[in-house]
């Protein structure tokens, strides 16, 4: 096989609407990898925007990869699923095409996704490796990810997320969060949380083996009488309420407070 540097590459776009009202779940699983970005808006529309990348070593197999990478639309009652598909899905690929090339099969792509969704809407993510975005969506959201570099703005609702590697980045930009709980671990790299001053929550934060949490919060409160250390911390910040857990289990947590805007 020739190297991989010297492989053609192809990128071709696919995008897709589908009408979608405020409360419904909206789910979409990532390609091995690729990037996904999902942003709120105030229409009661999904769009999904994709940049599709194949590469191969001529014409003849790029033409062959790209015409099973992409992916498919599937929408229900108050539930729109937009799932990849390419040759590392054995089940599609036989439905598709039964005697496909197997020395394609490894081929190298990748589907990056920028998505608009209703601003209020529950959300899952289920992405490889690749970048994550998240912002304007205030529901009950899930993401999982094998490898990362996820930025994360949170507005409101409830956050459940587990990232294998990388590097994780949550804000939650305004103190009148109307949040419930955030629940986000990392295995392994470096975990900033940006919080507000004079935010309302219960804070849990832990480093569970090697590493260190580094703590620039000043206003934080002892709960329980715990004594805060570089592995731990439970705190009460501003009055107390919402519940905010972040675990990295081999690496770096920051916790920082956010600056006011400039007058």
């Amino acid at each position: 096989m020739q190297a991989q540097n010297s492989l053609l590459k192809r990128t071709t776009y696919k995008t897709d609407t589908v009408e979608f009202g405020s409360g419904g779940t909206f789910s979409i699983i990532g390609s091995p990898n690729g990037s996904i970005e999902v942003e709120g808006w105030q229409k009661n529309q999904i769009e999904v925007s994709a940049e599709i990348i194949v590469e191969a070593e001529n014409e003849s197999d790029l033409a062959l990869l790209a015409s099973v990478v992409g992916f498919l639309t599937d929408t229900g009652f108050a539930h729109t699923r937009i799932i990849s598909v390419g040759p590392n899905d054995k089940k599609y690929l036989k439905s598709v095409s039964k005697k496909f090339p197997k020395h394609l099969i490894s081929m190298p792509f990748q589907i990056n996704y920028k998505v608009k969704v209703p601003m209020f809407c529950d959300l899952e993510i289920d992405g490889g490796n690749g970048d994550i975005s998240l912002s304007k969506v205030e529901g009950t959201m899930r993401i999982k990810a094998l490898a990362a570099n996820a930025k994360l703005e949170l507005v409101g609702g409830t956050m459940v997320a587990a990232f294998g590697t990388g590097t994780v980045e949550v804000s939650i930009p305004k103190p009148s969060w109307r949040g419930r709980n955030v629940d986000i671990q990392l295995v392994s790299g470096t975990m900033s949380v940006n919080l507000p001053k004079n935010l309302n929550a219960e804070l849990e934060a832990r480093v569970l083996r090697t590493g260190q949490i580094e703590n620039g919060l000043k206003d934080l409160k002892k709960k329980d009488r715990a004594e805060f250390s570089d592995k731990w911390i439970v705190a009460k910040s501003g009055g107390g309420g919402a519940s905010l857990n972040f675990m990295v289990g081999d690496g770096t947590l920051k916790l920082s407070e956010i600056s006011p805007p400039a007058k």
